[in-house]
């Protein structure tokens, strides 16, 4: 991903108002992010942790998508959970499910897209090795993908959601 100012990520958000997006939390470590590794940019807001934000490159342009985490207990039917994005498996509460409210009509009635997501939404260095999942109960899923295909793999899936949320 290349390197994304303030302005370019305000002016991203597809699904919120002008006004919405000129008020969330950016990420503090904007400049230091490892942008080379990053296939989408994905943060959770400091001063809402259940609002949550993510900006792809799609089509040669910058799109942005707001999220919310859901809130209340973990999943009580497994202990483990994954990423619908990275395929990556996390213990407890890694994995969030994080809704998008839909753009255009559908969102002005209330229609939302849900998707599970790494609640760092740190999918791309998951992916390439650079995070590895943390906590009690780890396991890792071995696979014969080299960390490129992994990261098709996870921009196809990545694409995927935010074609439901926009489409």
């Amino acid at each position: 991903m290349r390197p994304v100012t303030e302005h370019d990520i305000r002016t991203s958000f597809v699904n919120c108002s002008k006004g919405e997006a000129k008020r969330l939390g950016l990420p503090k470590d904007l400049a230091d992010q490892p942008w080379e590794d990053l296939d989408f940019l994905g943060w959770r807001d400091p001063g809402a942790p259940e609002r949550a934000y993510l900006v792809a490159e799609r089509d040669g342009r910058l799109v942005g998508i707001s999220l919310r985490a859901t809130t209340g207990g973990s999943r009580g039917f497994t202990s483990r959970s994954m990423c619908s994005l990275c395929l990556t498996t996390h213990p407890g509460g890694g994995v969030a499910l994080m809704t998008a409210r839909r753009t255009g009509e559908p969102g002005r009635q209330g229609n939302s897209v849900g998707q599970y997501l790494c609640t760092d939404l740190a999918c791309s260095l998951y992916t390439r090795g650079r995070k590895q999942a943390a906590g009690d109960g780890v396991i890792v899923v071995e696979e014969s993908l080299t960390p490129e295909e992994k990261a098709v793999r996870t921009r196809a899936n990545l694409h995927s959601f935010l074609d439901k949320v926009t489409g």
